[in-house]
């Protein structure tokens, strides 16, 4: 951190190199698109860059960096959402009947989490994508600890309704 803040490219590089899977992991489970998650993952770099110098402690580093891509994916999908209200809905695709289970698993837990709110999907994301703790997703969601657990606890009965009432959430 120390050398990346005096401008050391290779510094830079392996902070990139270290954290760019995981932030950009991150963007894509709150947005559920791959070039919208890319995008916001690239603008948070150019966030990070330039305010590295200010961060005071390394080690809230990695929630600072999540807080910064998680603004640029809430502003991602606000637009989004703006531009469909805008637009005529569209009739939901059918399901290939010849899916593999896991598969379907899959799109039903996406289809579940695009559905919640941003800052509900934005904590599972943290919590079991990115396995933040409860402190952790407080910085990085700039909100505090009860918030979060709020935030969680709903989340996770959406996701359970959505999914069907057997259904756990790992973790709990």
């Amino acid at each position: 951190m120390a050398a990346a803040r005096t401008g050391d490219r290779r510094a830079w590089s392996k902070l990139y190199r270290q954290w760019q899977p995981r932030l950009l992991a991150h963007a894509w489970m709150l947005t559920s698109d791959r070039e919208v998650a890319r995008d916001c993952s690239a603008q948070g770099w150019g966030d990070i860059f330039a305010g590295l110098a200010k961060l005071r402690d390394d080690r809230a580093f990695a929630a600072w960096a999540y807080r910064i891509v998680t603004r640029k994916c809430a502003t991602a999908i606000g637009r989004k959402q703006q531009r469909r209200s805008h637009e005529a809905p569209l009739e939901d695709a059918p399901e290939p009947a010849t899916e593999a289970e896991m598969v379907l698993e899959r799109v039903a837990i996406e289809r579940a989490m695009a559905k919640l709110p941003g800052e509900q999907r934005a904590a599972i994301a943290l919590a079991y994508g990115s396995g933040m703790s409860i402190a952790e997703m407080a910085i990085a969601m700039d909100a505090p600890e009860g918030t979060i657990k709020t935030r969680l606890m709903h989340a996770r009965h959406k996701l359970r309704a959505a999914l069907g009432e057997n259904e756990e959430i790992e973790g709990e």
